[in-house]
């Protein structure tokens, strides 16, 4: 039974990390869940939220926005559509992605409020967890 599994995290303009890791704790769309070597294949969708890499050397936190994750028996994957390192994330930085998350809430679709109020509220979440509250 392997004891690491290769993990890669990938924003659209870099590799954010690459390293082997014991666990991943990813904040599915449906709710936190911890990937592991031999896990049982899985895609899912990304809420914004602090993901964790935990290595055998610590732990890293991540910002993520969107995006989706492919986990597998010997990797996980995290295609994120934002992601930072927690200690390069700034309040501008949170503040700038509420005021985003808010204008596609106010301008969307009634079809579509629901899912943009609750990405509203887990950007308002991912701030709060990391001690950043936003402004506005």
């Amino acid at each position: 039974m392997a004891d690491t599994m290769q993990f890669d995290l990938v924003a659209p303009e870099r590799r954010v990390a690459s390293e082997k890791a014991t666990q991943v704790v990813i904040p599915g769309f449906e709710g936190d869940l911890t990937a592991m070597p031999n896990h049982a294949p899985l895609i899912t969708t990304l809420r914004p939220g602090v993901l964790e890499v935990v290595t055998e050397k610590g732990s890293q936190k991540y910002i993520v926005t969107g995006g989706f994750a492919e986990i597998t028996a010997e990797s996980t994957t995290v295609l994120a559509e934002r992601s930072h390192p927690v200690e390069e994330v700034t309040q501008a930085m949170i503040d700038e992605m509420v005021a985003e998350a808010r204008k596609a809430h106010e301008e969307a679709h009634p079809d579509l409020v629901d899912a943009s109020a609750r990405m509203l509220a887990d950007m308002v979440a991912m701030g709060t967890h990391m001690g950043l509250e936003p402004q506005g």
